[in-house]
């Protein structure tokens, strides 16, 4: 009786995994029961339980409070409504995408689904780390779009000169205005582009008047924690503008005094309250020098409340990027992008040339 090949093959082993390997390619549960990774519905937890393991990761691992507290506003504000009982096995790709869309129509804006989206990455990443799931879905995810980065970057808009960066004319107009305690600092900030942590955390130890250096060596976050600067390039060393020097000097004699020989802090030695500045600061002298916005706000007169055109310290910061960058015709210093790197603390040349290719600014030089 001949041979049945097609049972023959049917039967074979070998044979068998062969036919099958598409298929099985296409069902990642077989594919892990076949490599022994799975994890079973019933051994993992939800979203909910995997993110609260994942902040106390956190603070086991000494992250600083500011950065929990994001983790918990991400976990508790954004993630648990959405999808706190889904459990880990069940967050796929496409599911990660639908979580998406599901946070757009909650009214969240595009920065924000992002921040969530790694957030949810990170707590995917600690839970593989425990065995509670093979597949991080948002990494996956990620990996697919890679090919696209570089046209997500040339996709992003230039910072505007006059809407996100203060123009030479409003720069000065922001240091005319700058009176009394707060004067120093915004003068600092502008012409070294430090960060407002790193004002709040300078000492005078740090500042060298006579050969016109500044030293980032810490940083002091919102709730006073005083810690190093985030990254080993935050730990720089800047040339202050004779303009800085005797601003400086000045301020040495007439500032408060503080024990632990802080440069700008409160009236009573103390660490300075980042709303203190912002608002008692810079807000106080953009208003002063005429750089306002309207609001839907109205004073009990019924006159319309004005807001402050630039926001954050960071408009200064896009300025002194913007300074150091542009040609010395347009009034800027001219510097290379390492050098613009080194001043700025970036953690890496890329992030320099992702920043400085959306910023412009061109005009006469302040100094």
């Amino acid at each position: 009786m001949p041979e049945n090949k097609g049972n023959s093959e049917r039967s074979s082993p070998h044979l068998r995994y062969t036919g099958c390997r598409t298929w099985a390619a296409r069902s990642t549960p077989t594919v892990e029961v076949r490599d022994g990774v799975h994890v079973a519905d019933s051994a993992t937890i939800t979203i909910e339980e995997a993110g609260k393991l994942w902040i106390k990761a956190g603070e086991a691992a000494g992250l600083e409070r500011t950065t929990i507290d994001q983790r918990k506003q991400h976990l508790n504000l954004h993630i648990v409504p959405l999808a706190g009982s889904v459990k880990l096995t069940k967050v796929t790709a496409p599911w990660i995408r639908s979580f998406q869309d599901d946070l757009r129509g909650k009214g969240r804006t595009p920065a924000m689904v992002k921040r969530v989206t790694v957030s949810l990455g990170s707590i995917l990443a600690d839970a593989q780390g425990r065995g509670l799931v093979v597949r991080n879905a948002v990494h996956e995810l990620s990996k697919a779009r890679s090919g696209t980065k570089a046209s997500d970057r040339r996709a992003k808009a230039k910072l505007r000169i006059g809407v996100d960066i203060p123009t030479n004319e409003e720069t000065r107009k922001i240091l005319d205005a700058a009176v009394g305690r707060y004067r120093p600092l915004i003068v600092t900030m502008i012409f070294t582009g430090i960060r407002s942590s790193e004002a709040r955390g300078l000492r005078w130890e740090d500042v060298d008047l006579k050969k016109g250096l500044l030293h980032v060596r810490q940083r002091a976050d919102r709730y006073g924690k005083v810690g190093m600067p985030k990254s080993e390039a935050g730990q720089r060393t800047l040339p202050l503008p004779p303009i800085v020097v005797n601003t400086l000097k000045e301020w040495s004699l007439v500032g408060p005094k503080s024990e632990a020989g802080l440069v700008f802090p409160n009236q009573a030695g103390n660490i300075e309250f980042h709303n203190n500045m912002l608002h008692r600061g810079l807000w106080e002298a953009e208003l002063a020098a005429g750089l306002s916005i309207p609001t839907d706000k109205k004073d009990e007169d019924g006159a319309p409340i004005l807001a402050p055109k630039y926001s954050g310290f960071h408009a200064l910061r896009h300025w002194y990027a913007s300074w150091c960058i542009n040609r010395k015709a347009d009034g800027g210093l001219e510097l290379t992008a390492k050098a613009v790197q080194a001043r700025m603390g970036h953690s890496s040349i890329q992030v320099t040339f992702d920043r400085s290719s959306r910023l412009t600014s061109r005009g006469r030089s302040l100094l």
